[in-house]
């Protein structure tokens, strides 16, 4: 195979036009030429005997070749030129020997010179015609191929992007560590990541194509969250899991499963990302056993403290009974006093038992404006009383919340009665509203009482945290417990002008 031939330094354009110039004037001059040696032959050919018959036809048949050439070399402008040029000469010619009595028959030469000369030009045109398509289709094949090149060029440029986006993107799927499955619209796994093969100890190679509920003995419900992305009715699912691998190993991730789609809409398939929050988990049960041993601490010491008190009044009472010495108003006086701390005792008890027994709530369908208007009835007598008024200002149509009614009332009661308590002495009013909020539905209480102070605000769902006299310290740790078993959560805002506390619940959503 022999090499390809060196390539000289590019020649500039002008260059180029001067070769092309000199390659036109060369090929003229060469038809020029040929006309006059043919003419030539022509004029000094006898008319005189058979053979001189024969060469004057055929030298006249010799102009088709300067015609023909012309015509290849500058297109029809010089065929019809050349052809031109020809028919005049050739008319001269035939003039000339018809004058001199040369041609016997001149009528018969004259339609033959029409004829002839009419040939010189259509042969000239045609084939310049031909000539001239020809290099228009070569011009465009010519500008074709240089717009192939280039979108040729382009297009390589664009796959090697493709392919540096390609590496850029795996190497980063290959440095994080979450582990990112990709899966294809019938639920097959079709790429893994290495952090993937390491948490669930099987190779990407094995992965692929498998189902993914295939990869674990149990998916803690992640093929199912799968099968509602790709069935589009859901973009984005995400939540703590426990898995248990194909080999046996527990593990608790934090999985979000997505749903990927082509730049037309089109779904390709879904992302599913695996974080390993076993070690968090593990931790975040020890932070909650220490919590809880820390509020057992704290509720035994609350409780010493609420039984002691009463006790050690009951021991003074019974001492003053013994030197009553059978004084019948001192006994009696003394006999109130400890039935009255036996009370107290009791209230105790019976809240503490609320608190640590905590019925079953049974969760139905409950709208809560109908909860809200039976709290007002059941509390407005007792804010009249002391110079509070209660508004209202409901939703309209807010959705069905899953919860227990009479447990609810019991959250609302005691935040509306705790707000009454905190104005009893100067009055004040409470506003109740209602709104959703995306799946929750919120619920508001806010007073305009004198508010609870900063140190103390983060303390007000502790057990036996009160600041009124005659209180348990129980009621808002039991409203934060309820709220807590119904899915919920409750947040508290106070100043000066004061106090207000928002109770979110879970909303039935109709899928």
């Amino acid at each position: 195979m022999t090499p390809p031939p060196e390539e000289g330094p590019p020649q500039p354009a002008s260059a180029g036009r001067q070769s092309e110039h000199g390659y036109r004037g060369r090929a003229a001059a060469l038809v020029a030429l040929m006309v006059l040696i043919i003419t030539m032959l022509l004029v000094f050919t006898p008319h005189t005997g058979d053979t001189n018959q024969i060469l004057l036809q055929l030298y006249r048949r010799l102009y088709y070749i300067p015609i023909v050439y012309a015509a290849f070399i500058f297109g029809r402008r010089g065929g019809v030129l050349t052809g031109a040029v020809a028919s005049i000469l050739f008319w001269v010619y035939t003039a000339v020997s018809e004058y001199y009595g040369l041609i016997t028959s001149a009528e018969q030469t004259r339609f033959e010179t029409i004829l002839e000369i009419t040939m010189f030009i259509a042969v000239g045109a045609l084939f310049g015609s031909l000539r001239d398509a020809e290099e228009r289709r070569t011009r465009d094949l010519r500008q074709v191929s240089v717009q192939l090149e280039e979108a040729y060029k382009k297009l390589e440029e664009r796959a090697i992007q493709l392919i540096n986006i390609q590496d850029y993107t795996q190497s980063i799927l290959r440095s994080i560590t979450s582990a990112v499955l990709t899966v294809g619209p019938d639920g097959s796994v079709t790429t893994a990541n290495p952090a993937a093969e390491r948490m669930l100890g099987v190779s990407e190679f094995e992965m692929v194509p498998k189902p993914i509920a295939a990869l674990f003995r149990d998916d803690g419900g992640i093929n199912a969250d799968v099968g509602r992305v790709l069935a589009g009715r859901l973009p984005l699912m995400l939540r703590e899991v426990t898995l248990v691998t194909a080999g046996g190993r527990t593990i608790h991730v934090q999985a979000s499963t997505s749903r990927m789609r082509a730049v037309g809409g089109r779904i390709l398939g879904a992302v599913v990302t695996m974080e390993d929050v076993s070690d968090v988990k593990a931790l975040t049960e020890q932070l909650i056993r220490a919590d809880r041993l820390a509020a057992m601490g704290e509720l035994t010491a609350g409780v010493a403290h609420e039984v002691r008190n009463p006790l050690g009044v009951i021991r003074a009472t019974v001492q003053l009974l013994e030197e009553a010495q059978c004084d019948p108003q001192r006994i009696h006086e003394a006999a109130d006093i400890i039935k009255q701390e036996i009370d107290r005792l009791d209230r105790v008890i019976k809240a503490l038992l609320d608190f640590g027994r905590p019925s079953t709530p049974t969760l139905v369908g409950t709208d809560v404006d109908s909860v809200i208007d039976d709290v007002v009835l059941f509390t407005k007598r007792f804010a009249t009383q002391s110079d509070v008024v209660i508004e209202r200002n409901a939703a309209i149509e807010l959705p069905l919340v899953l919860a227990d009614p009479d447990q609810l009332k019991q959250v609302f009661l005691n935040l509306v009665t705790n707000a009454v308590q905190a104005m009893e002495e100067s009055g004040g009013r409470i506003w109740i509203s209602e709104r959703s909020e995306g799946d929750f539905v919120e619920v508001e209480i806010a007073d305009n009482g004198p508010g609870i102070r900063a140190e103390d605000l983060n303390k007000v769902f502790d057990p036996f945290y009160s600041k009124r006299t005659g209180g348990t310290g129980l009621g808002l740790t039991i409203v934060h417990r309820i709220v807590d078993e119904h899915g919920g959560h409750i947040e508290v805002e106070s100043s000066t002008e004061g106090t207000t506390f928002r109770v979110s619940l879970p909303a039935i959503v109709d899928n």
